[in-house]
């Protein structure tokens, strides 16, 4: 697989440092080609920045549809040469068009262990509920929310005197470590999609 990224924001990008990290310590062996954010004052903008990588502001109110945004999306990873979509707390639902142009080659990174608590609010939604083991889970990124075939997964025990801030803490600590290297399973091949499941040859 062409080991270009393109990596989508929407805020501060903490989960796109790791992965710039990642690739400058050698744990994973990439190219962010471009980030892509649909806010211009998306904090990972400069974290981008200051690490030599394009930017690119594709303003998603400027267009008339989802789909025709998500067609300029496509547009500008293609112009990249982009060979894996990262999510990177980018808030915007993808359209089937833009599912369809990347084919099991977009991840995305959730603060629960999917399927439970998908959606927005992953980490609260797992503590209101009062589960005892929470986590984070990196999947294929398919038209329904957060129900593609799942990469990597790391739980995260739920103490009591933890808050919904403090799990989401944690979680994050997890989500960092797991999404650069199911980034660098993705890329290393050797693995297929069985109906729903991830499976590694």
């Amino acid at each position: 697989m062409n080991r270009r990224l393109g990596v989508l924001i929407s805020g501060r990008g903490s989960n796109l440092q790791a992965i710039i990290d990642a690739v400058a310590a050698g744990r994973l062996q990439a190219t962010i080609a471009v980030v892509i954010a649909n806010t211009a004052d998306a904090g990972g903008l400069a974290r981008a920045r200051r690490a030599g990588i394009e930017t690119v502001v594709l303003e998603h109110t400027a267009y008339p549809s989802r789909e025709t945004y998500d067609q300029a999306l496509v547009a500008e990873l293609r112009r990249c040469d982009v060979g894996l979509v990262c999510l990177a707390g980018f808030m915007r639902l993808l359209s089937g068009t833009f599912v369809e142009a990347f084919p099991n080659r977009i991840l995305n990174i959730h603060p629960s262990l999917l399927p439970a608590f998908a959606g927005l609010h992953g980490q609260d939604q797992a503590w209101r509920h009062g589960v005892k083991i929470a986590g984070a889970t990196v999947h294929v990124v398919t038209p329904e929310l957060d129900a593609g075939p799942i990469v990597l997964q790391a739980a995260v025990p739920v103490e009591d005197v933890d808050t919904a801030d403090t799990l989401a803490a944690r979680i994050l600590v997890e989500e960092h470590r797991i999404y650069p290297a199911a980034i660098g399973i993705v890329l290393d091949g050797g693995w297929r999609i069985d109906g729903r499941r991830f499976v590694r040859s």
